[in-house]
């Protein structure tokens, strides 16, 4: 009697092959330098610019920088990812992978990985330029504005996977960002209280993530130690990402027979 040893599937994730799809991903992006300009160098040039135009005002640099420190790794890592995505599902490289053996999962938790990494350094350039170059007066850990701004560029990578199932082109993948990103970026609290906003748009800003990535970033500006709300908020963000990557993961499909 002989006994067979399972295969592993193309449906069950595994270590190697994700990691693998991570490494693909970043030597298609090591051979771009506009896109790593995009997600490393901009984010820090927008937060030296904002700092400047309030020079005289320092105190409106200290209320706002930390909320930007969360929104711009989201919008960056949501139009780097959207647009990445698209290239390689018209290019026809996600066919191909889908007919190999590799999962979905496989390749979300490449993608998650990918461009986790990126962001992990973009979210450390900046939140060391604003606190340690640019003088953001931050009453909390700087390691916890790290952590949020880190969390949001996943829930940002992960709201670009989920776009790019539904543009014909990177034109395209662009214009999602208002209906996407707009929104958020109106109602999370950056230009005025989210409880000073009419009842109807106050509730539609509850249900939005950036609103609690903007809400833990103030947190740990006026908290020295981590508050329930900054922990409610965390978990917010990260469940948000986790969802939008399942989201995403369902979108990835072949497009022949």
């Amino acid at each position: 009697m002989t006994t067979t040893t399972a295969q592993p599937t193309g449906r069950t994730l595994t270590y190697s092959r994700s990691t693998a799809t991570a490494a693909r991903v970043l030597r298609q992006l090591r051979h771009d330098p506009r896109t790593i300009a995009l997600m490393l160098v901009v984010p820090c040039l927008m937060l030296v610019l904002l700092r400047y135009v309030f020079d005289g005002s320092p105190h409106t640099f200290d209320s706002i920088g930390a909320s930007l420190l969360g929104i711009f790794p989201l919008i960056t890592m949501f139009l780097v990812t959207s647009i990445a995505t698209l290239r390689e599902r018209t290019s026809g490289t996600l066919e191909r992978l889908l007919a190999m053996p590799l999962g979905k999962a496989d390749l979300i938790a490449g993608y998650a990985l990918a461009f986790g990494a990126l962001a992990v350094v973009q979210s450390a350039l900046a939140t060391g330029l604003a606190v340690w170059f640019l003088g953001l007066d931050v009453t909390g850990s700087p390691w916890l504005l790290l952590l949020v701004a880190l969390l949001d560029a996943l829930l940002g990578t992960a709201l670009g996977l989920f776009v790019s199932a539904f543009a014909a082109s990177e034109f395209q993948a662009v214009q999602f960002m208002p209906a996407v990103i707009f929104p958020q970026l109106l109602l999370c609290g950056l230009f005025t209280p989210r409880a000073d906003m009419h009842p109807v748009l106050e509730a539609l800003s509850d249900v939005l993530p950036m609103s609690y990535a903007v809400d833990g970033m103030n947190e740990v500006l006026r908290h020295t130690d981590m508050t329930t709300t900054f922990v409610r908020d965390v978990l917010i963000v990260a469940g948000c990402a986790l969802l939008v990557l399942g989201l995403g993961a369902a979108t990835l499909r072949r497009r022949t027979a």
